[in-house]
């Protein structure tokens, strides 16, 4: 398994990182663990979870996926072994985080409850890479990354100055040992950056946005970020929630699948969706190749990626996902994948 610098940090992480948001909702404790004896055995040295974990988020399963891999922690004693990667919610009107019922934000006292419950969740005292799941200020994110409106500026925040501070008050306790970021905009990773510089506050290693063949925006202007201050993607939904696989072509909705059970698709319905997916497996087709595979080998061939975060209900989906690493693709592929870009160009943002 080939191994990437993260960051600056001197860790080299696997090309291909395990996502667990799965883990407490569609599957189960064992389960969980399977997924991790397997994808360990294949090299992956990189997990990564999240306080708000198992998706979709609710009160009931909130912090499963953390409990599931530190009861694989405590039972495999293998700790030592993984760079481990967890996430606290940005601001937010769920109130079930944190004590007391209140909405989230990056203050001081939330950060300090989301870290503490995390470490003991997944039964560990350090975390190795530290996220902001999205960002504290008002900014368009998510489903609709690049429609801005002024509308999408109002309204609290905490700066970027403080919240960086807190978290080097975690690295200097030892709880955490590098930082980033996720669901960020250039704009974001540029000031947390200056700010680092000039107060001599941690450094960002990655940024983990979405990105797959339906959504290539990061190439817009985070990409010269990544290459050029070592700021390494962490790549998330890289099939498009499923979609770029072909299963949900035509209106199908497979039973067992997390559209069909959560009805959580939208993102990947947008007008100009179904054609350029209907492409891109036809052209893997064409090429003899599994369309999942090609659409995690063109992102694991990104130069500005760190790490390619895969997710699987299945063995059988994490063995193909897993095996893309081993994938190269073609120039005259690589060309062609262009070329229906050039024609539907990121459908969904």
């Amino acid at each position: 398994m080939e191994k990437r610098p993260l960051g600056r940090t001197g860790l080299k992480v696997s090309l291909i990182c395990l996502g667990t948001m799965t883990w407490g909702q569609q599957n189960t404790e064992a389960e969980g663990h399977e997924q991790m004896d397997y994808a360990l055995d294949q090299g992956v040295n990189f997990f990564d979870t999240a306080e708000l974990y198992s998706i979709p988020p609710r009160a009931e399963t909130q912090g499963s996926t953390e409990r599931i891999v530190g009861s694989w922690f405590a039972s495999r004693k293998t700790r030592d072994k993984v760079i481990l990667a967890t996430k606290v919610i940005g601001r937010s009107e769920m109130d079930w985080f944190r004590d007391g019922r209140i909405p989230g934000e990056l203050n001081r006292a939330q950060m300090t409850e989301a870290l503490d419950k995390s470490l003991k969740r997944l039964q560990t005292d350090y975390i190795d890479l530290y996220q902001l799941h999205w960002p504290d200020r008002p900014m368009p994110w998510g489903s609709n990354p690049t429609v801005y409106r002024q509308a999408d500026f109002a309204g609290p925040e905490n700066p970027i100055e403080e919240v960086l501070a807190v978290l080097g008050d975690f690295v200097k306790a030892g709880k955490v040992r590098h930082v980033g970021l996720s669901n960020e905009s250039a704009w974001g990773t540029m000031k947390f950056l200056q700010a680092s510089d000039a107060r001599g506050l941690p450094r960002v290693a990655s940024v983990q946005n979405a990105y797959n063949l339906l959504n290539r925006t990061y190439e817009v202007a985070l990409a010269e970020i990544s290459m050029r201050e070592q700021v390494g993607l962490l790549a998330y939904s890289p099939l498009a929630q499923g979609f770029l696989t072909g299963k949900y072509l035509h209106g199908a909705r497979p039973a067992g699948t997390r559209t069909t059970l959560f009805n959580r698709g939208q993102r990947y319905q947008k007008p100009g969706a179904e054609e350029a997916i209907s492409r891109y497996v036809a052209l893997a087709r064409d090429w003899s190749m599994d369309p999942a595979q090609m659409a995690l080998a063109f992102v694991n061939a990104r130069p500005f990626l760190a790490s390619n975060i895969i997710g699987a209900t299945s063995m059988d989906q994490l063995k193909t996902d897993i095996a893309s690493a081993q994938v190269k693709l073609a120039p005259e592929l690589e060309a062609a994948i262009d070329a229906i870009h050039q024609i539907h160009q990121n459908p969904c943002p």
